[in-house]
């Protein structure tokens, strides 16, 4: 292996882009924009549900997994204050949203509202591993703090599925319907 080679493989994965991507500061900017923007959000439709469930049986699974996105919002909070980086201009949109998602999937009932869980958290899964992946061995604390809050996140799914998500009536359309809010969520965060 020659020097050049060695410098290769050690270059951080951001720092790898195609002609016409961002530059990685732009790229890290987005990472964090949308990830403050995917936390706000969760903590809404956990604000959601508890508005209609916070009192019955889900009340307490539900409250504990805000009580963990509240800890992941803060989290990206300093980061959007240290690292200069512009929130995104569709968080009083997600404020409606994210509360709309909660409260009118755990108006569907226990179930229907884990299963709103489980699609988010899905989405959430890959867009965390995703990230991951392009930080490569850049910025190891964001990339740590990432890994950290997936495995809750994955938590998170594995506890509604354990209270019957896929239970929920109509549970493949309300599932896909939630995925693509999701998706959506994402990619307008990081380009507003």
């Amino acid at each position: 292996m020659t020097p050049a080679d060695a410098d290769q493989t050690t270059r951080p994965s951001l720092a790898w882009r195609l002609p016409g991507d961002p530059p990685a500061d732009a790229q890290l900017q987005r990472m964090i924009r949308v990830d403050h923007a995917g936390e706000y959000g969760a903590r809404r439709i956990y604000a959601g549900q508890l508005s209609v469930l916070g009192r019955g049986p889900a009340g307490p699974a539900i409250r504990h997994m805000a009580e963990q996105e509240a800890r992941h919002l803060a989290a990206f909070e300093r980061l959007i204050v240290q690292r200069r980086v512009r929130p995104t201009a569709l968080l009083p949109v997600w404020h409606l949203a994210g509360y709309a998602m909660g409260a009118a999937t755990a108006l569907l009932g226990e179930k229907a509202a884990m299963a709103c869980t489980v699609a988010v958290e899905e989405v959430i899964d890959e867009h965390y591993r995703d990230q991951v992946k392009a930080l490569g061995d850049s910025e190891s604390a964001l990339k740590d703090q990432i890994e950290e809050f997936r495995a809750e996140e994955l938590e998170h799914r594995d506890t509604a599925l354990q209270a019957g998500a896929t239970e929920a009536p109509a549970y493949p359309l309300l599932s896909a319907a939630v995925k693509a809010a999701s998706r959506l969520a994402i990619r307008l965060s990081e380009r507003f």
